[in-house]
C-alpha cells in the first residue's frame, strides 16, 4: 500500500503518517518530486489523504489524481479526509476524479482536526496542548482505520445518499468561491518581503519582485501562507488580519 497526501498546514499529513505507520505503508506528499507512476504501479492499494474545503477536494489533490488516472485504474482505493466539523461526503467527493468512480473504493473515513482558518471568528484557533485530546482521538481513529483496511473490512464513510445530499449543500457553492479566491490573495503594508510565502506555496502561486508579492491566479486556499507569515501580512478568502495563527502539529 502507498498513501499520497496533500496537507495545507499539517493536519492531513498527521493523519496520513499515522495511518501509514500503522498499516506499514509508504507515505508521500503530492508535492514531492517522485516517480509517482512507478510507485503506483508497484502496489494494488492506493490511499489518499486531504483536507475538505467546502465538501470539495482541494485543487492540488484533484490535479494529482487526474494526472495519474490511468495508473490508478483497477487499484483498490482508500480515502482519508480531514475536516473541521462536518462535511457530509468529504471522502466521497474524491470519486468524481477517480477513473473507477466509487467502484474501486474499499475504505473511506473522515477525521475531525484542529481549525486552521486563522481569521474566521466563529472558530477559535488552538495550538499545542489545547489540541492534545482531539489529536489523540484522531490518532486512535487512524490506527483503527489501518487495522480495518489490513483485515479487509469495507467502510465507506460519506457514501450514503443522505451524506452526499448534505455535502452538496456546501459543494454546490465552493467552486465559485474557489474561483474568486484564486486571484484574491492580499498582502498588507506589514509585509517584510521575506519571501517565505513564495517558497512554501503548494501551487507556486506567489512571486517576489521589486514591487513586493505578486500572484498568478492559482491560490488553492490552503491557508499555509496565512498561518506561516511572520508579519501576519497575507490573507486569502477572508481578509481580516489573523489574530492568532495556527502553528500546525508538533511531535
Amino acid at each position: 500500500m502507498i498513501v499520497f497526501y496533500f496537507s495545507g498546514t499539517g493536519n492531513s499529513r498527521f493523519i496520513a503518517e499515522r495511518f501509514s505507520r500503522a498499516a506499514g505503508a509508504a507515505c508521500l506528499s503530492v508535492e514531492e518530486a517522485a516517480d509517482f507512476e512507478a510507485l503506483i504501479a508497484q502496489t494494488d492499494t492506493v490511499g489518499f489523504c486531504y483536507p475538505v474545503y467546502g465538501s470539495c477536494v482541494p485543487r492540488p489533490m484533484r490535479e494529482f489524481v487526474l494526472a495519474h488516472g490511468r495508473a490508478l485504474a483497477n487499484k483498490r482505493i482508500v480515502i482519508l479526509s480531514t475536516q473541521l466539523v462536518f462535511s457530509g461526503d468529504g471522502a466521497h467527493a474524491l470519486c468524481a476524479f477517480l477513473p473507477g468512480r466509487e467502484a474501486g473504493v474499499v475504505y473511506a473515513e473522515h477525521f475531525n482536526m484542529p481549525n486552521n482558518i486563522a481569521n474566521f471568528p466563529l472558530f477559535a484557533v488552538k495550538n499545542g496542548e489545547q489540541n492534545k485530546a482531539l489529536l489523540a482521538k484522531a490518532t486512535r481513529k487512524a490506527e483503527r482505520a489501518a487495522e480495518e483496511v489490513l483485515r479487509g473490512r469495507i467502510r465507506r464513510r460519506g457514501f450514503h445518499r443522505l451524506s452526499v445530499l448534505i455535502g452538496k449543500s456546501q459543494s454546490a457553492l465552493w467552486p465559485q468561491v474557489e474561483k474568486r479566491a484564486a486571484s484574491d490573495v492580499r498582502i498588507s503594508a506589514d509585509c517584510t518581503r521575506c519571501g517565505l510565502c513564495v517558497r512554501i506555496c503548494p501551487m507556486q502561486n506567489l512571486t517576489l519582485g521589486k514591487d513586493g508579492i505578486g500572484q498568478e491566479g492559482k491560490c488553492a486556499v490552503c491557508y499555509r501562507c496565512v498561518n506561516a507569515c511572520p508579519a501576519r501580512a497575507i490573507t486569502t478568502l477572508l481578509h481580516q488580519k489573523p489574530g492568532k495563527q495556527y502553528l500546525g502539529i508538533s511531535e
